[in-house]
């Protein structure tokens, strides 16, 4: 995904601005995997493949995002995610 694409995206909850952190990227410099952070409500959304996921929480499965999440706690500046949400 590339970054221009990424300054376009809000949160589609609240429609507020999206924190990103790069986690790595491939030889174009296209953000491979990241997380995308809603500035007002916490929301957490991974970027995985060079896609974020982004689906309302009823669609998304909490347990299939978890082993990304903790792989990745490192980014997270030692808060935890719960129900998608970051938290202290």
């Amino acid at each position: 995904m590339r970054i221009k694409t990424i300054e376009k995206l809000c949160c589609p909850f609240d429609r507020s601005d999206l924190e990103l952190t790069i986690i790595s990227k491939d030889v174009t410099e296209n953000i491979t995997e990241g997380l995308l952070i809603c500035t007002c409500c916490n929301r957490v959304y991974p970027i995985m493949r060079g896609i974020p996921v982004m689906s309302p929480d009823e669609y998304r499965e909490f347990k299939l995002e978890k082993p990304i999440l903790e792989r990745w706690q490192k980014y997270l500046n030692g808060k935890k995610v719960e129900n998608f949400r970051l938290i202290s």
